[in-house]
């Protein structure tokens, strides 16, 4: 009878709202000590969370976080309102700083790799078990705004305060994690600590030959944040395949669509398909004034009309999910009455579609040599810095997410992020799920970026209770 009885009690916590099982069972009753077991949550001191009080028990402290963030954003090369906060350097590691203080006044325990990845861990009461994972990045492209990155860095870290304040107690861990150099500003690596996590064997390789703008190597830059030590292998970073039993990042939307609709959440299916591409050419140059029109050679033209054909190939695809940008265009040697006798662009290329994606990107290599050839000037250089492939996020992930917000009372849309976030990397190492908030008028990158302490508190209220559910598995 008692076996009949701890099986019984197994199925009502897979078939029953936490509601019914606080109401069909009393502390004498024995099979409680099995569910405990099984759930890992001490039922017997959680009757308000089993009855589905939780979500309604959830209290940001919107204003603090806010300061947080506004404090943060003072820690910048360039002044107020925009944030410029590149790797390693004086005012990122001071951010660093900052935020390893914000997490051990949480009561976190703080870890940093040889990257400089930060972790901060809530132990669970199953520590053996792999911790359920959370967090962003705090550099900031030069004249960028402060909530990029920062408020799935903080908001994360308020999101475990917000359920310790609750009483809630987790089964699994709860990790937030702090990534090196998510933007590529200063050695033209995006996410550089997620994926050294993920494991890019030639990524770590890669990175013992490469140097800034001023010729100082990554190594040297690290070693000079307090990073790296006295290595040059960082495949001490990787981390093994499901180490995290699940991975969900906060963000801004990056675009207008929330804030346009009137919709509080994003729930994201998948993140686009992201490439970089290097070209030069060079041509002859000469005098503005003395080389006639039919006898130049002119690597800025050269430029110019592949700029173009990026956009034609893009627009030839028949997707809207397809984009691309050239984001850098330089010209050398950059005076006005000057034939430019090399050019340099940088492309950014797009798509949810990996294959499409790929297909724009072969078109653009034959406009190159094309246009080379027609110009008469030599295509120097056509380097593919990065060719990933898309992520989707976990089913069991966007459950949780659309059930945390079902049960806050927040309205939500499933969505695509054509931007790309850690979240792509940290694919490869768990399952993985991104909650998106509205930002003013999808502005990011610049210094007008925003995001209200309401749109915040959703955000957080929806991890906390996602993070809730990973660590409790109640999925």
């Amino acid at each position: 009878m008692q076996k009949i009885m701890s099986i019984s009690a197994l199925l009502l916590i897979f078939l029953c709202p936490f509601s019914t099982l606080a109401a069909a069972f009393n502390d004498e009753d024995p099979t409680i000590r099995t569910m405990e077991d099984f759930s890992g949550y001490p039922i017997h001191e959680s009757h308000s969370f089993i009855s589905n009080t939780l979500s309604s028990s959830l209290s940001v402290d919107a204003q603090n976080l806010q300061s947080q963030i506004d404090e943060l954003s003072r820690l910048s090369d360039t002044p107020a309102p925009s944030v410029t906060r590149v790797l390693y350097t004086e005012k990122d590691v001071l951010a660093r700083r900052f935020i390893k203080n914000v997490m051990g006044l949480s009561g976190l325990s703080v870890r940093e790799d040889a990257v400089g990845n930060i972790f901060g861990r809530w132990e669970g009461h199953e520590p053996e078990l792999a911790a359920v994972a959370t967090g962003s990045h705090i550099d900031a492209i030069p004249y960028s705004g402060k909530y990029d990155g920062v408020v799935g860095v903080l908001g994360a870290i308020e999101a475990i305060n917000v359920l310790k304040r609750s009483g809630f107690k987790p089964k699994r861990s709860l990790e937030v994690i702090l990534f090196t150099s998510e933007e590529p500003t200063r050695f033209g690596i995006s996410c550089l600590g997620s994926r050294l996590l993920a494991g890019s064997e030639a990524l770590a390789e890669a990175l013992k030959t490469t140097f800034d703008g001023q010729n100082l190597s990554l190594l040297d830059a690290a070693r000079s944040a307090g990073y790296a030590k006295d290595q040059d292998d960082l495949s001490s970073v990787f981390l093994r395949k499901g180490s995290y039993s699940a991975f969900v990042e906060l963000h801004i939307e990056q675009g207008p669509i929330l804030e346009d609709e009137g919709i509080s959440i994003g729930i994201v299916t998948a993140i686009a398909a992201p490439a970089s591409i290097k070209v030069e050419f060079e041509g002859n140059g000469g005098h503005a004034g003395a080389v006639l029109m039919p006898n130049r050679n002119d690597a800025g033209l050269a430029a110019a009309e592949l700029a173009l054909a990026v956009e034609r190939h893009v627009l030839e695809s028949g997707s809207i999910d397809s984009v691309g940008t050239v984001g850098i265009l330089g010209l050398h040697p950059g005076a006005i009455n000057s034939i430019p006798s090399r050019s340099h662009l940088e492309i950014d290329t797009r798509d949810i579609n990996e294959d499409r994606r790929n297909i724009i990107i072969e078109k653009i290599h034959q406009s190159a040599s094309a246009i080379a050839k027609n110009r008469q000037v030599k295509l120097t250089e056509f380097k593919i810095i990065n060719q990933d492939p898309p992520a989707l996020s976990e089913k069991l992930i966007i459950k949780a997410m659309e059930e945390a917000s079902k049960e806050l009372n927040l309205s939500h849309k499933f969505m695509i992020s054509r931007a790309y976030h850690d979240s792509l990397f940290m694919a490869r190492v768990s399952p993985m799920g991104m909650i998106f908030i509205p930002c003013y008028k999808g502005y990011s990158h610049k210094p007008e970026e925003f995001s209200s302490v309401d749109d915040m508190s959703n955000g957080v209220k929806v991890l906390a209770l996602t993070l809730a559910k990973l660590s409790l598995e109640l999925r």
